[in-house]
């Protein structure tokens, strides 16, 4: 996916979760329901936990949803589960109001974070500076979704900073991606909004813009959230999400091959599986 939203209103949760719902989910069924969304790092997760599950003789069913209704989708056991939750800051108001409601497995991916990045060569080391030399990105922050959890805490941050000169531009994953390469390609300035993993930190060289003040949040994990019961009924599945794992690396790796013209990523992840089998292998023992 092209990661097109981080976050989405929370007055979302409920829409969309009806995408998932279908014939309830049985204790000796072998099939997995998996919601994601169409961010370019869930799909590659998404992808390669559906390929080692296939391997395992389940069904993994993926269905691409909102933010929002991914959560929800879990919490109402219309999903089984999802490996996409960004805590502690992302993804929190969505926690705080399902955390009842789902099973918390763990991280699947540790070194997560969002950020204003830049080219390597643009002279720019802080949020901060933006005050002063805002002219040299045309006093412009190119944002994705509006709503995204990003956007809010991007909106933040100019507040934070007193960054009155500064817009942040609404748009998408695509969008933000496209006009970070134009500005590359043109060796000009551009600060865009960001977050890791993403595979524009394998296909650019970047540097995130300090944040002093952590408007946009510190470190955060990549969580796997399971809905309840699923240890009971699937007690091979949910042993399998407890210790899925993936670095960095491996996700904007596999991430970047996924913009190829005519990639399946399900193709991607079959092919990182076999080519893995020491990592799969810690997953199943």
């Amino acid at each position: 996916m092209q990661r097109r939203h981080l976050l989405t209103g929370a007055a979302g949760l409920v829409a969309g979760a009806s995408l998932l719902r279908g014939a309830p989910v049985l204790a000796a069924s072998k099939d997995v329901k998996l919601a994601y969304v169409e961010w370019s790092d869930t799909i590659v997760a998404t992808n390669i936990l559906a390929q080692v599950l296939k391997q395992q003789g389940y069904k993994p069913t993926l269905t691409p949803v909102s933010g929002a209704a991914m959560w929800q989708a879990v919490a109402t056991g219309d999903a089984d589960a999802m490996v996409a939750a960004w805590l502690p800051v992302t993804h929190a108001d969505y926690y705080k109001k399902l955390k009842n409601q789902v099973d918390l497995i763990g991280p699947n991916v540790t070194g997560a974070r969002l950020g204003w990045a830049v080219p390597d060569y643009v002279e720019l080391t802080s949020i901060a500076d933006l005050k002063a030399k805002g002219d040299l990105v045309d006093n412009k922050v190119i944002g994705i979704d509006p709503g995204a959890g990003l956007m809010r805490a991007s909106e933040k941050a100019i507040k934070d900073y007193g960054l009155s000169n500064i817009t942040l531009v609404e748009g998408s994953d695509a969008t933000m991606t496209a006009a970070l390469k134009d500005a590359i390609n043109r060796k000009q300035s551009i600060v865009v909004t960001s977050w890791t993993p993403h595979w524009m930190w394998a296909a650019f060289k970047l540097k995130y813009l300090e944040d002093p003040k952590k408007s946009l949040g510190g470190e955060e994990t990549v969580n796997t959230v399971a809905r309840q019961g699923l240890k009971d009924d699937l007690p091979e599945v949910y042993a399998i999400l407890t210790k899925f794992k993936l670095s960095l690396d491996d996700e904007q790796g596999l991430m970047l091959k996924n913009l190829d013209a005519g990639v399946d990523p399900a193709k991607t992840a079959a092919d990182w599986v076999a080519a893995n089998p020491e990592k799969v292998k810690a997953w199943l023992a």
